[in-house]
């Protein structure tokens, strides 16, 4: 594998690890380009809609954790297959408090450029998510 492969495959895992589990803020800019587009997001682009973003569902969902179960790598992107786990504890839009457990999955494949994450294409069980938190109906 390249090296650039490599180290593409690392700041994606890195994204998962260290921004949303241990919710550290300032690697944000380390590993997002300034114009970074997430296009399943309503937030806005770059690094500071992604802590946007985070914060909210960290706040909502305190044990938060994102499992990274592989990973393939091919030219510029990076595809993540990830599980996430939580236990909702505060209000998330449309989704009033539960107090649930929830296991979900999804798959994440980001584009980099010169090292850092330019954008990515996410899709998550969000159906299976919202009868977890018994937000529609089994």
């Amino acid at each position: 594998m390249s090296e650039e492969k490599n180290i593409n495959k690392i700041s994606a895992r890195r994204y998962f690890e260290e921004i949303w589990n241990e919710g550290r803020f300032a690697v944000l800019s380390d590993l997002l380009a300034p114009g970074y587009v997430d296009h399943m997001s309503v937030w806005p682009a770059g690094p500071e809609g992604v802590r946007q973003e985070m914060s909210m569902y960290r706040k909502a969902i305190p044990n938060l954790h994102f499992s990274v179960e592989d990973q393939i790598a091919e030219d510029d992107k990076v595809v993540t297959r990830v599980t996430v786990t939580g236990t909702q504890q505060g209000d998330l839009p449309g989704i009033p408090v539960a107090g649930k457990q929830f296991t979900s999955s999804g798959i994440v494949i980001f584009r980099f450029e010169d090292g850092k994450a330019v954008e990515a294409w996410m899709e998550f069980d969000f159906l299976g998510l919202y009868r977890q938190l018994g937000a529609i109906p089994s």
